[in-house]
């Protein structure tokens, strides 16, 4: 095997890949430019209409677009009243949004750890964190392989517990058919920032068929004034409005929309070639001992948004931060998915988090390193990829 860069190698590849880059086409030109020469810039057409498609895309009744899936997981607490002295239960491998909403409100975020294959929050877990105080359980759809909703919905919908999926990785994932975020009596929430499968470059969707629920995060969302205030402005509109609550300014403006119209077009598109990447390096690395590939599951069509390869402990002779060293001296880039929320600095000061309070969570982030993956990777791009891990593994086998 050739020696590594890192060794005195040369890099396999000249210039650096990054771990994700967004597409934009002219298609995403053509829908920005159109809403800048509309004169309209704020929440207006376009966003209604990136909201009605998004329904159709999941089979939601409602939608409400908004600057930031983070705002739409705080929102859904807000609007189901969720608060100091309330618990909401979630997993430690996330990204801190999940966690922090939930201090927003003032309520007590309870952790429970992940399935050790999936990475994913663990049912059996969350039951034994349940109290009578639990109010709402966040599992985050990781990596876009979905959770096991119909084990959650066991355990919530005899206490009246609100399930609310943090889809931020998931547009597009599907189990038996059935799109993430369609069940009716949960709220979940989407994520378009840049990185993400589809983007609007900041932005968020929340999701559901609960009346009640969409309607306050609508109002909510837009300092909490009546839902009809962004027609004040057009020939339609009154001047006249009416502050119903002390709400949020998250609501999602035209520029953002226009982008995610022309993304959501090819979405399916873009879910294919990640498809197709993905197999690319299964089908690698899938008979290398150090190697574990992600979780797969005949019942799963995953949105494929982030490739979290792991290392077998035990197996290299170099550790998990050195591989990613390596890695980006053969000009490959990487990121870790996730650093568990219980060991940053914030968690630990304030609320006594050690290492070892959810082990599965810790060894699953510990061991992983995430693979670039985007629909604009080109052939030579993957192979560049392969080639890189495949020289680290041979060169630092034990």
């Amino acid at each position: 095997m050739s020696t590594p860069a890192i060794a005195g190698g040369v890099a396999v590849r000249q210039t650096f890949l990054p771990i994700a880059l967004p597409h934009v086409g002219p298609e995403e030109k053509a829908e920005v430019l159109a809403a800048l020469e509309s004169g309209w810039l704020s929440t207006g057409p376009r966003v209604f209409e990136f909201e009605r498609r998004m329904r159709e895309y999941v089979g939601a009744k409602h939608a409400v677009a908004l600057n930031s899936c983070t705002a739409g997981l705080h929102l859904s607490l807000v609007a189901a009243g969720i608060g100091p002295g309330d618990e909401v239960i979630t997993t430690p491998l996330t990204f801190t949004a999940t966690a922090n909403v939930v201090l927003h409100v003032g309520a007590s975020v309870v952790f429970a750890d992940v399935d050790p294959h999936t990475g994913n929050l663990d049912p059996v877990a969350v039951e034994r964190v349940i109290t009578p105080r639990t109010k709402a359980i966040i599992p985050v759809h990781y990596a876009g392989y979905p959770c096991d909703m119909d084990a959650f919905d066991a355990l919530a919908s005899p206490r009246d517990i609100l399930l609310v999926e943090d889809a931020a990785h998931a547009i597009g994932s599907r189990v038996n058919g059935t799109p993430v975020g369609s069940a009716a009596h949960r709220v979940a929430v989407f994520s378009f920032y840049a990185t993400k499968t589809l983007t609007t470059g900041e932005g968020g969707m929340l999701v559901t068929g609960r009346d009640e629920l969409a309607e306050r995060v609508r109002i909510l969302s837009l300092h909490g004034i009546s839902k009809d205030a962004w027609k004040r402005h057009s020939a339609a509109g009154s001047w006249y409005y009416e502050v119903l609550a002390p709400g949020f300014k998250d609501n999602m403006g035209e520029l953002a929309a226009a982008l995610g119209l022309a993304q959501l077009a090819k979405l399916e598109r873009f879910i294919a070639r990640r498809e197709a990447i993905v197999q690319a390096y299964n089908a690698a690395f899938c008979h290398q001992e150090a190697l574990i590939l992600p979780a797969e599951h005949p019942s799963v069509r995953h949105s494929r948004y982030i490739y979290p390869l792991r290392l077998r402990e035990g197996t290299l002779k170099l550790s998990r931060n050195e591989f990613i060293d390596a890695l980006r001296a053969e000009n490959i880039g990487t990121s870790v998915y996730f650093i568990p929320v219980h060991l940053h600095p914030y968690y630990r000061s304030t609320f006594g988090y050690a290492e070892g309070a959810y082990p599965h969570a810790e060894q699953f982030s510990a061991h992983s390193v995430a693979l670039p993956l985007f629909p604009d990777m080109t052939d030579r791009d993957v192979q560049d990829v392969i080639d890189a891990v495949l020289r680290l593994v041979g060169y630092y086998r034990r």
